[in-house]
């Protein structure tokens, strides 16, 4: 992940402005919060998470293919 440093609020700001990070995660897609200078976490539009959560099914579902092309005798035998 490459961190836009104009994307870097301290946790100061953002308790007691959530309304501009959450206008700045709108304008960049994300917003990293720093307590005591170090980066602690991570704020992002939702539409970003699904995103992430479709690669990595994408991934399960590629390891299950594998799995069952390797093993295809077998379930066809516990299929009977």
């Amino acid at each position: 992940m490459t961190i836009n440093t104009n994307n870097l609020v301290s946790i100061t700001e953002t308790n007691q402005n959530f309304s501009k990070i959450a206008r700045l995660v709108d304008k960049t897609g994300t917003a990293i919060i720093l307590k005591n200078n170090i980066p602690r976490y991570i704020i992002l539009e939702y539409s970003q998470l699904k995103g992430e959560e479709t690669a990595e099914n994408d991934e399960v579902l590629d390891v299950a293919r594998k799995y069952i092309k390797k093993h295809l005798a077998a379930f066809k035998e516990l299929a009977k």
